[in-house]
């Protein structure tokens, strides 16, 4: 653990609880060192048991930090930033900003001072370790992305990427949860029509798909080259994929990539 770490999670939903909890849980940052805000403050209460600071006021818990997520709703972006832009310390202080469609550039223009600005996406099983989270630097801030990056190691898989494509790693990386997790719950309908219980087709399909992207991530190799492994002529598993692209499987999900693409483009547009 960092003693000197001290991390401001402002505007903690759904996504900065996730990141609060993957830091407690990899012991990235100690209770104490960790501030979040909420404007409800009482849903962030299973953290104030546990000794984690819980404020509504973004400007005190920005001054005391020296790592400053910025986990809020795009159209709050703007005047949280201005809220704690005079509790800022150039040459003290990173932000790591995991707002859709609001650009490094503008973050540097409205704090007007020399801070390092990092922009993020992780997804919401960063608070299990396993988040594949994007990243993008701002220009003349390569050492401090180093050590970003670094601190992201702790709560999953990092990539660096161009700014240009967090919109689109937001839906591939970020949406792709909520995805890949309906795949899972049509696995596991499957499952219990075919005799499994719920409990029980739901574990062996949780399973199976770890295990699947597990042999991606250690081999890389391309999908099918694995699918080949497990469709022998006129088997059974070719028979079952066959009727799963016959309805539209890799068509519908291709299409809702692509439209939910469209809806991040927009909003992007709007800020």
């Amino acid at each position: 653990m960092n003693q000197n770490l001290k991390v401001a999670i402002l505007g903690t939903g759904n996504l900065g609880m996730a990141i609060a909890e993957g830091l407690l849980k990899s012991k990235t940052v100690a209770p104490p060192d960790l501030f979040v805000t909420r404007r409800k403050v009482e849903l962030l209460d299973s953290f104030r048991r546990k000794k984690v600071n819980v404020l509504t006021d973004n400007k005190k818990a920005a001054a005391q930090a020296n790592i400053v997520f910025l986990t809020v709703k795009p159209h709050q972006a703007e005047n949280v930033l201005e809220e704690i832009k005079p509790a800022l310390k150039a040459g003290q202080q990173v932000i790591i900003s995991a707002v859709t469609g609001f650009s490094m550039e503008k973050i540097i223009a409205i704090t007007g001072k020399n801070i390092p600005v990092v922009r993020i996406m992780p997804n919401t099983a960063v608070a299990i370790g396993e988040s594949i989270t994007c990243m993008s630097v701002a220009p003349g801030f390569d050492a401090e992305g180093e050590k970003v990056e670094k601190l992201l190691s702790s709560l999953g898989r990092t990539l660096r990427i161009r700014e240009e494509l967090m919109e689109a790693s937001t839906v591939l990386g970020a949406c792709g949860v909520a995805f890949a997790l309906r795949f899972l719950r049509a696995l596991t309908q499957g499952g219990i029509e075919i005799g499994f219980s719920a409990e029980t087709a739901q574990y062996i399909a949780a399973q199976t798909m770890r295990g699947a992207a597990g042999l991606i991530l250690e081999n890389g190799q391309h999908p099918e080259k694995e699918i080949d492994k497990v469709t022998t002529p006129m088997g059974v598993t070719i028979s079952g994929l066959n009727e799963m692209e016959h309805n539209g499987f890799s068509s519908s999900l291709i299409k809702g990539l692509v439209t939910s693409y469209t809806k991040i483009s927009s909003m992007k547009a709007k800020n």
